[in-house]
């Protein structure tokens, strides 16, 4: 009994010194290691099991042995479409070209699509009149009417010899049941399911997700924004729960940036580079805006969306609008909202006044507090819930996509949004925004919470990280 003893002491001090010494190299924030730190020392398994489930990223260490030999078919090489930023958010454009190694791109043309009545047609008419590859990557894709014809479509360009390859998130494409990718497997349509395993020794990965919404057809041709597949994304059809979203059509040479990062993921779920003209051809203009693309995830891109955001809201000088469904911006960003409030900045936060995730709707009401004292104006969209992600800053700059403006999606899950450098396009956006600005809340609406349900949404909201 002794030995027994002994022995469970001294793997209690070794599952809590391996914790602590991981922690300590690899944990920048101090509060989240004093967390780690203390779960592990009070409670030595337990706390060593929830570390490896949710505290070690091995994302980044399997990103870099799957793409470490990988071509990525060209790149982003220098080309004739580099475009030079000047004016007021060219300190932006400088430090996004030193962090994603993306140069701004002239020559595009984009067009606003407003929820899956408008979108879907669009990308369905695209994939028909594919000729040599269609890429498609979605966070959710259900079994459902319009997912089905989304694979019937996939699987008519597949057999007319098209190139098909389609992403879908482990999680949001179905854990258990994925109808949809298993009818395009049926047919022999390549499909990667991102970090899907039932093994138990791969469940770590379940609280990492691929949040990308990308179409790319015949390497000219692509759709971004915010916009999964679904029947809730047909609102003007009625669905029980219908879901309000923005998504994006683009053309031009921005199409080679998001042709890379499909192919990145790509290569990080199944191992398959795609490289060659056939994916990357020579692209003409199709406009005259300058874009460029930015990817974020766990791998080697982190926090690179929530930079240009921060960046963007230290430049502003007139006016901030933003739209998220999900708000949980962290200290960082409730700082910069804060200070521009205070310099006189016309900070505008339109939320959904009811999303599909109390939970952080409950947890999200400090962060309003906080910044109505600020300064902030924060309005509720009305129903049906909106899904939109859009930023516009100053008239000038505007950055749409998939991320959301929460912690999980800013630290944790893999996103790809668009910064886009033309007034028209930004005042746009921020017509589109506030279009949305509901009602107005106030300090009234917030204080008179009574002390109970005050405190279960300061409960709720320690948990923001993983809501």
């Amino acid at each position: 009994m002794m030995f027994f003893d002994w022995f469970m002491l001294g793997l209690r001090i070794s599952c809590a010194v391996s914790v602590v010494m991981h922690v300590l190299l690899t944990r920048r924030e101090p509060s989240t290691a004093i967390g780690w730190i203390g779960i592990t020392v009070l409670m030595p398994f337990t706390g060593f099991v929830l570390y490896l489930m949710f505290g070690v990223n091995r994302v980044r260490r399997l990103a870099q042995r799957l793409t470490r030999n990988m071509s990525w078919g060209g790149g982003v090489p220098k080309t004739r479409w580099q475009y030079t930023v000047s004016g007021p958010m060219m300190p932006l454009a400088h430090m996004m070209g030193q962090l994603t190694e993306r140069h701004v791109v002239d020559g595009n043309k984009v067009d606003i699509l407003h929820d899956g009545d408008q979108a879907y047609p669009l990308m369905l008419e695209t994939i028909a009149s594919a000729r040599t590859s269609v890429f498609l990557c979605s966070y959710i894709f259900r079994g459902d009417g319009i997912g089905m014809q989304f694979v019937d479509a996939l699987v008519a360009a597949h057999a007319r010899g098209v190139e098909v390859r389609v992403i879908t998130d482990g999680i949001g494409g179905g854990y258990f049941l994925a109808p949809a990718c298993k009818a395009l497997r049926r047919h022999g349509v390549p499909v990667g399911r991102f970090m899907h395993s039932l093994l138990p020794w791969r469940m770590p990965f379940i609280n990492l997700r691929n949040h990308r919404k990308i179409l790319i057809v015949d390497g000219n041709i692509g759709f971004m924004g915010g916009i999964n597949i679904g029947d809730e994304n047909l609102v003007k059809k009625q669905p029980p729960y219908p879901v309000s979203d923005t998504h994006f059509r683009l053309g031009g040479p921005i199409i080679r940036q998001l042709t890379e990062a499909f192919t990145r993921d790509w290569a990080f779920v199944t191992g398959e580079n795609l490289a060659g003209p056939e994916y990357f051809p020579e692209i003409d203009a199709a406009g005259k805006i300058p874009m460029r693309i930015v990817t974020a995830g766990p791998d080697s891109d982190l926090e690179k969306i929530e930079f240009a955001m921060l960046q963007a809201l230290a430049l502003s000088r007139s006016s901030v609008s933003l739209m998220t469904p999900y708000f949980l911006p962290g200290a960082r960003l409730r700082t910069e909202l804060s200070l521009a409030a205070i310099r006189g900045v016309k900070v505008d936060i339109v939320l959904p006044l009811v999303s599909n995730h109390r939970l952080i709707d409950l947890a999200s009401r400090e962060d309003i507090s906080l910044l109505i004292q600020a300064g902030c104006r924060v309005w509720y969209a009305p129903p049906p819930f909106n899904h939109s992600k859009l930023m516009s800053v100053d008239g000038l700059w505007a950055f749409v996509g998939s991320s959301n403006l929460d912690i999980r999606s800013l630290r944790l899950n893999f996103e790809i949004n668009l910064e886009v450098y033309d007034q028209d396009f930004a005042v746009e956006i921020d017509s589109v925004i506030m279009a949305h600005a509901g009602k107005r809340v106030t300090h009234y609406d917030l204080d008179r919470r009574s002390l109970p349900v005050r405190l279960r949404d300061a409960a709720i909201r320690l948990g923001s990280p993983y809501l």
